[in-house]
This record gives structure tokens, sequence and C-alpha cells, in this order.
């Protein structure tokens, strides 16, 4: 069973702002994350860890989003986010790819953030 759109971006909306156990039960073991900090592509556990050491967002916007599904039980959505916490703020170009393991059984394998300096008009 795909998941619909709306249950993939609350999916993504949630990785923006959940906690490290829902990392650790979203990303796949195989993932390959690109990330702007340090050393910048992460694989399985060293993503879940880097990205469960940052602090979480408290607003996420989406914005340009696209969502491809090339065969069934693979999902690739492409987006804009803008991401803010107090005063802090984020914009970035993202990727993220979730593969099916089973029945209602989503897990991210890919996930690549370019950030952009300032938001686009």
């Amino acid at each position: 069973m795909d998941m619909d759109d709306a249950r993939v971006w609350g999916s993504e909306e949630g990785l923006w702002t959940a906690d490290a156990e829902r990392y650790a039960a979203t990303i796949d073991a195989a993932c390959l994350m690109v990330l702007p900090d340090k050393p910048h592509i992460f694989s399985g556990e060293a993503a879940v860890d880097e990205v469960s050491r940052t602090p979480r967002w408290s607003e996420v916007e989406f914005s340009d989003k696209s969502v491809s599904r090339p065969q069934d039980g693979l999902i690739v959505i492409a987006y804009r986010v803008t991401a803010s916490r107090g005063a802090e703020r984020y914009n970035a170009r993202c990727t993220t790819t979730y593969r099916r393991l089973g029945h209602d059984d989503w897990r991210v394998v890919q996930h690549q953030q370019s950030p952009v300096s300032a938001p686009e008009v």
C-alpha cells in the first residue's frame, strides 16, 4: 500500500520536528544523507546520530513540493523548506526517498539538504 501525498508530507514534517526515537524508527540502516555539517555525507547509524544531535525545529513550511513514485514501494520527494526555532531560521532545498519494507512500514533510505542563504521571492 503506497502512502498518499498527505501522509508523505506529514511524515516528512515529523522528521523535521521529531525526537531521536522517531529518527531511529524511520531512518533505514542503509540510509545515505547529505547534510550541511561536516563530514557532510552520513550513512546508517551515523545519519541517525547526526540528525538526533540537532535541536528540533518548532515550525516548518514546505513549498515547491514534488512527489514521484518511480516504482511500487518507492517514493521520492523534493521540496523547499523554511524552518524556524525561536529567532533562528533555516532555508534549504531537499530530497528524501522512502522505501516500503512491509505493509505500512516505510523507511527513509536517502535524504539531502542544500541550504539556501535567503528566502526566494
